[in-house]
């Protein structure tokens, strides 16, 4: 009796979750996007802690890695993770910047039209301007907390890679407040922000390897 009660209670709450979230008309778009385009276009440099969790299906629990992120346009990025091991991964321009813990690499990424459409994902990503790629199809919701938008690829090499881009937006200030990205098998990234800080001076040595 006890199993089923608490079955019936499960699916209850997760009725009340998905009934939260509803699908923008299009009025709600237009004023959507016309925020994120605006916070966009001034946005110049970001910091923000993150964590992140990797999901497998093969395991019980989610792996988590913690560390911090720096972003200065018009495109560099840093993911440096701090926590449980030190590793960097900085996006300058067309080369990818490797440290894992002392080891140093570069790849040029300016070869592959992949590698180099990944990139500008990601830091299209972090800024929330990805509503003009041709490579989704987009859709757009909202929920009392944050509004949503969910980009499916229709790029068939890059959504053998990534099937989905998923992205949480303040409600209030339209800043990004979680990146998702799901694989074809349906395991999949999530990186969730705090702490963030907007347009301070970043110094160009934060992006050297």
């Amino acid at each position: 009796m006890r199993k089923h009660i608490f079955i019936i209670l499960l699916f209850i709450v997760s009725i009340s979750v998905e009934a939260q979230e509803t699908e923008m008309s299009p009025s709600e778009i237009k004023t959507f996007r016309a925020q994120i385009t605006e916070v966009s276009e001034n946005t110049k440099s970001i910091t923000a802690d993150f964590i992140q969790y990797k999901h497998l299906d093969f395991l019980t629990s989610d792996i988590e890695t913690s560390g911090n992120m720096a972003f200065k346009a018009p495109n560099w990025v840093k993911w440096e993770y701090t926590d449980p091991y030190v590793y960097s991964v900085i996006f300058k321009e067309d080369q990818l910047l490797i440290n894992d813990g002392g080891t140093k690499s570069n790849i040029k990424m300016g070869s592959s039209k992949l590698f180099k459409k990944l990139n500008n994902l990601i830091i299209n990503s972090v800024t929330g301007d990805m509503f003009d790629d041709e490579s989704f199809e987009v859709s757009y919701y909202s929920t009392p907390d944050y509004n949503k938008v969910i980009f499916v690829s229709t790029d068939k090499k890059l959504a053998k890679m990534i099937a989905v881009f998923e992205l949480q937006f303040d409600k209030n200030d339209g800043a990004v407040l979680e990146v998702k990205m799901i694989e074809p098998s349906q395991d999949y990234t999530r990186i969730v922000f705090s702490n963030r800080v907007v347009n301070s001076k970043i110094s160009d040595a934060v992006f050297t390897n």
